[in-house]
């Protein structure tokens, strides 16, 4: 006879043992596509979290795609996850958007933009989100935004060509912010007694980083970030609330009438998370893209020189430079699109699309089980899944307005400006893209 102590470590230890199988070889009524679940809980976090200054395919997807395919399982933050870098398999992803899959994102990301967040919401309720937003960023709503935007291009540029060194990134996320704040929630950066960006800042350089919440980590930073943030938007709309305005000037005002009435499915949660995530990512996505198409504008004269003529034609087809430009001018800058498509492609900004899948799928000989997710990745900006701006009916309502931003950007930029680099311009991905130096020119208007 063996003590009781004996025993009970005998069971612990098969137990362990048999858990520890179950986790390196889930179940699955069929083949899972191969692949690692690597450490218990972890997965193989650490390696998706770590640091690379790769341009094209993240070393962590294209490692695994020569090892395994480019459809494989694995495991991050704790969730079973099926990496996808198959065309077919992205498309049918998004064709069959709430079908067979529903947009997700792992429960760190739903903490740090809200659990009401626009990115998680599904069916009438995001819908009737999206169509709120199309309001702002909708094509009409665009066409009369236009000259907003060329006027802030304009008079930052300027200001910008008589200070010697501007960090582009830094300098690209004050503008668009301050726009989009402006047009989101009437708010002055010059008048306000609170820095509102700050907040977002602080937000940001945690934003795709491990998701550790001690005092000191850039997790836990965000997540403090985004606190300020919501307080200091929780208490404008208040102060909206309490002296309403009586003509509808911005989207506040908007969203103040849709929660007034009787019959509103709104809250102020969801309106709060809404305006969040539309501060959010109006400026910070943008101006990655605007910093890394500066960059490579420098770096290839020859796509520099190509798209100066574009612009240079369409203000000599005005007649006049000071001219505003017109909606028929924007939609004339064909190899200027090509240009911001191929720049987001390249920067990447998210590291993937993720899904849920609702049933059980199958796909070339493999399964997917159902609950587990789908993170799509582009690594063919040719291919149909191309996803720089998203994909399928979750398309992200904010992508023209970005392309207005860039594109209206880079107009008055390379029509009006030259300008040589000083210092920065190095990337490093986390798995976001980032630049940690920034990207430090010398403008001054051209000859």
């Amino acid at each position: 006879m063996f003590p009781p102590l004996v025993y009970v470590t005998i069971i612990l230890i098969i137990a362990l043992l048999n858990w520890l199988y179950s986790w390196r070889n889930p179940r699955c009524n069929g083949v899972l596509p191969p692949g690692s679940m690597g450490w218990p809980l972890l997965g193989e976090s650490f390696s998706f979290f770590s640091q690379n200054t790769s341009f094209g395919i993240p070393p962590f997807v294209k490692d695994r795609m020569q090892r395994y395919g480019p459809v494989f399982k694995t495991s991050l933050v704790g969730r079973p996850v099926i990496v996808s870098t198959d065309a077919d398999l992205n498309y049918l992803v998004f064709q069959q958007e709430g079908q067979l899959f529903q947009s997700w994102y792992p429960d760190t990301f739903t903490e740090i933009f809200g659990r009401q967040n626009v990115g998680s919401l599904h069916g009438f309720m995001y819908k009737y989100l999206k169509n709120m937003v199309l309001k702002l960023f909708g094509p009409e709503s665009l066409k009369k935004m236009l000259l907003d935007v060329e006027q802030a291009a304009n008079v930052s540029l300027k200001r910008w060509s008589t200070e010697g060194v501007v960090d582009v990134k830094e300098a690209t996320a004050k503008m668009i912010f301050d726009l989009t704040a402006k047009k989101l929630i009437s708010y002055d950066s010059e008048s306000s007694s609170e820095n509102l960006r700050k907040s977002f800042v602080a937000f940001i350089q945690g934003l795709i980083s491990f998701p550790l919440d001690i005092p000191g980590t850039a997790y836990h930073k965000c997540l403090k970030g985004r606190k300020q943030a919501m307080r200091l938007l929780k208490s404008m709309l208040q102060e909206r609330r309490e002296r309403p305005r009586k003509v509808q000037g911005d989207f506040f005002d908007y969203v103040l009438e849709e929660l007034q009435r009787e019959d509103t499915v709104l809250t102020e949660a969801i309106a709060l998370d809404l305006m969040f995530v539309l501060l959010f990512a109006s400026f910070e996505t943008t101006s990655l893209a605007l910093t890394l198409a500066t960059k490579l504008l420098s770096d290839h004269p020859l796509v520099l020189k190509q798209m100066r003529e574009e612009h240079d034609a369409i203000i000599k087809q005005k007649g006049d430079a000071d001219s505003g430009l017109t909606w028929s001018d924007y939609k004339s800058m064909k190899f200027t699109f090509q240009v911001i498509n191929e720049t987001v492609r390249l920067a990447n900004i998210v590291p993937g699309i993720f899904r849920k899948t609702l049933r059980e799928t199958k796909f070339k000989g493999y399964t997917i089980p159902a609950g587990w997710a789908v993170m799509g990745v582009d690594t063919n900006g040719a291919s149909k899944n191309f996803m720089a701006f998203g994909g399928g009916m979750r398309f992200c309502v904010g992508t023209d307005f970005t392309k207005v931003q860039m594109a209206v950007f880079l107009h008055c930029l390379v029509a009006k400006y030259k300008w040589d680099p000083i210092k920065g311009g190095n990337i490093l991905r986390t798995p976001g893209l980032q630049f940690p130096d920034g990207f430090h020119i010398q403008l001054s208007e051209r000859d």
